[in-house]
């Protein structure tokens, strides 16, 4: 089901008429999305979350799924 946002969406790309325009488009969205992780990395930083410990854990923690 298509919420309100993404039908807003779809009406505004309706307009798009080249590659020119998707690239634009595409570079607006990714500058939004790093604003807004920016916001929430701030927001977890001054709120003690996060620190210089958490970014060190961080660097050296092994993640990966073992697939077999």
């Amino acid at each position: 089901m298509i919420n309100a946002v993404q039908m807003e969406l779809l009406n505004a790309m309706s307009g798009l008429n080249s590659n020119e325009d998707l690239l634009s488009l595409k570079r607006f969205l990714v500058a939004f999305f790093a604003q807004r992780v920016d916001a929430q990395m701030d927001a977890l930083w001054d709120s003690g979350k996060w620190n210089e410990q958490t970014l060190k854990d961080l660097s050296t923690a092994h993640s990966r799924i073992a697939y077999k």
